[in-house]
């Protein structure tokens, strides 16, 4: 058992360079393959010429073949007609006190004779070999003259009931042919009644046609596809050049290259494409153009506009802290007024930051201050920023960090703005129920997820998330007083990084962002630590998953802001808030 199980083990090892190889060389021969068209034209061309001359060598071999036969078979009957009469006028001239031995070697004495003196007697059977046979009767033997002993038996039988009959056999002929032959035969109207007489005529001749025909059609087939295979090679050639002379002409077009075009030559169906090739190459050209310059107008207009509306901001912003210092004095109609003055100042301020910033990645100007940090610390920020508003919602944020430090080499002012993002963006949309911040990484990136259990996302609008000024509902309220632009920096900023910016959701599921990022800088991310698409199990405000198993590594128990919707903003209230502490679930248990 041993032994076998090596024996095996040997065999293995020494096959499996061999297979290897043989697989490196189907895939390499299956690339060709798929990517040249020459060559399956070519290869289709070859294959389907090889089929029409294997169908039509066989039909010619047959109907070559059946004709030579059919011709020798009517020849060998007329022969044997006239070799009948002259043995039987043989027979009838011949001294009946001889032998009947004497007298059948004499009747097939006549017959050769005449076959190799006639000449042109033989017409185009071509030479024979006569056979006369008289069966035995009762005490008399059996005689013949000639070879009798090719005659088969079978044949026999139909001549001996007075047909005349043919048979394809092999023979031997002690003169030196050996091969197939015709054999005729046919009863006799002499004195001797039994007698039967046959005439062998071998099939040399019509052999060597055959050798001579079958050679030619070997030789046709060995050179037509060498001259089909250089035909359809040049035809599928004047294809598949202004083809792949388009492929280049695009690629280059497609890199940025808009003067490139097709040469156009005559006046056939590849220069009508070539002429409708560049057609489209000139409108796109000038499509592209137009779009660049109004592309690069309206950025400048958004950061001319940004930076034009600082100056004047500042002095608005400085007349409304002012008034808003003496709104005590104030009756309560203006004291409001001043309040929604400065609430909307901060709106407008935080929108023109949010256009500079978006400006500034339009330009390609934005940099990266990458600096080597925990990112919890990030996360940290980020809840801290948005208690707030998740204290007014009545929303309670579970984060579940890592008791790890998690370092990496990012902006930390771009990723809590993004997390920033994330968890207001949550808020708004959450509905008031627990949203989960996680960070999980592994060797070669880092990712957070921000959970909510809210509206979600219709199909489709997982891409939408992120264009600027989108909003799924129009009429719903930002409690955030976001910009509308905070998801679109948000993926500008991760790119920055390297890195991706991902959302899932489903409508009444809520929904699921995932923000990955490579530990070091100017590494691609690839396996993100953390999935997307979350788990079904639900969580439940304010009270510890049902269920949930103890971690299997330390977490970290953050503070949440688990307000009720009518709770005050006062001090009280925030400090409540602040102390409340909510048990981490493990991973995967809030989504």
């Amino acid at each position: 058992m041993i032994g076998g199980y090596r024996l095996r083990r040997r065999i293995t090892r020494r096959t499996l360079p061999l297979l290897r190889w043989s697989r490196a060389v189907s895939n390499r021969l299956a690339h060709t393959w798929r990517r040249s068209l020459q060559l399956r034209v070519v290869v289709s061309t070859l294959s389907l010429s090889l089929i029409v001359m294997l169908v039509l060598g066989v039909v010619l071999t047959s109907q070559i073949t059946e004709r030579l036969l059919e011709v020798k078979i009517n020849a060998a009957t007329e022969e044997v007609e006239r070799s009948r009469a002259l043995v039987e006028g043989q027979l009838a001239g011949a001294d009946d006190s001889g032998s009947l031995q004497v007298r059948l070697d004499g009747a097939a004495a006549a017959l050769t004779n005449r076959g190799s003196d006639a000449g042109q007697d033989t017409g185009v059977a071509g030479t024979f070999d006569p056979v006369l046979i008289v069966p035995g009767d009762g005490p008399r033997a059996p005689t013949s003259s000639g070879p009798a002993d090719q005659i088969p038996e079978n044949l026999r039988a139909f001549v001996q009931k007075g047909q005349i009959s043919y048979q394809f056999a092999t023979v031997s002929d002690p003169d030196g042919y050996s091969g197939p032959a015709l054999i005729v035969g046919t009863p006799t109207a002499s004195d001797i009644s039994t007698l039967e007489l046959y005439l062998v005529f071998p099939l040399a001749g019509e052999e060597n046609t055959l050798s001579l025909v079958r050679g030619t059609l070997l030789v046709g087939a060995g050179v037509l596809p060498v001259l089909l295979a250089a035909i359809s090679m040049i035809v599928a050639r004047q294809v598949v050049l202004p083809i792949r002379s388009a492929s280049r002409i695009a690629v280059r077009f497609a890199d940025g290259r808009l003067k490139e075009r097709m040469p156009v030559r005559g006046e056939d169906d590849m220069a009508r494409l070539a002429m409708s090739f560049n057609e489209m190459a000139e409108s796109l050209s000038r499509q592209i153009t137009q779009l660049e310059e109004f592309g690069n107008l309206q950025k400048r207009f958004t950061s001319d506009v940004s930076h034009e509306l600082r100056t004047p901001l500042t002095t608005v912003r400085m007349a409304a802290d002012l008034i808003h210092d003496g709104s005590d004095e104030l009756d309560p109609s203006l004291k409001r007024a001043s309040e929604l003055l400065v609430t909307e100042l901060d709106r407008f301020e935080s929108l023109l930051g949010d256009l500079l910033e978006i400006s500034r990645h339009d330009a390609g100007v934005a940099e990266l201050a990458a600096e080597q940090l925990d990112l919890r610390m990030c996360a940290r920020a980020a809840v801290s920023t948005v208690r707030h508003l998740a204290r007014e919602s009545g929303t309670e944020l579970i984060v579940d960090l890592p008791g790890e430090p998690v370092t990496a080499e990012v902006d930390p002012r771009r990723v809590e703005r993004i997390l920033r993002n994330l968890l207001a963006n949550a808020i708004d949309h959450g509905e008031g129920k627990p949203i989960l911040l996680r960070l999980r990484a592994d060797d070669n990136a880092a990712a957070f997820i921000v959970r909510d259990q809210g509206v979600g996302l219709r199909p489709g609008e997982e891409k939408l998330v992120f264009n600027r000024f989108w909003r799924s509902d129009p009429s719903r309220v930002r409690r955030s007083g976001g910009t509308g632009l905070g998801l679109a920096i948000s993926v500008e900023d991760a790119n920055l990084h390297n890195g991706k910016l991902e959302a899932w959701g489903e409508p009444g599921q809520g929904s699921c962002f995932r923000l990955t990022l490579p530990r070091e800088r100017g590494r691609k991310v690839g396996r993100s630590p953390l999935p997307l698409v979350p788990s079904t199990v639900r969580a439940v405000q304010g009270r510890p998953l049902p269920g949930a198993a103890a971690p299997a590594a330390p977490v970290e128990t953050a503070p949440t802001e688990a307000v009720p919707a009518d709770a005050g903003t006062g001090d009280d209230a925030g400090t409540a808030a602040d102390s409340a502490e909510v048990p981490v679930p493990p991973e995967g248990a809030a989504k």
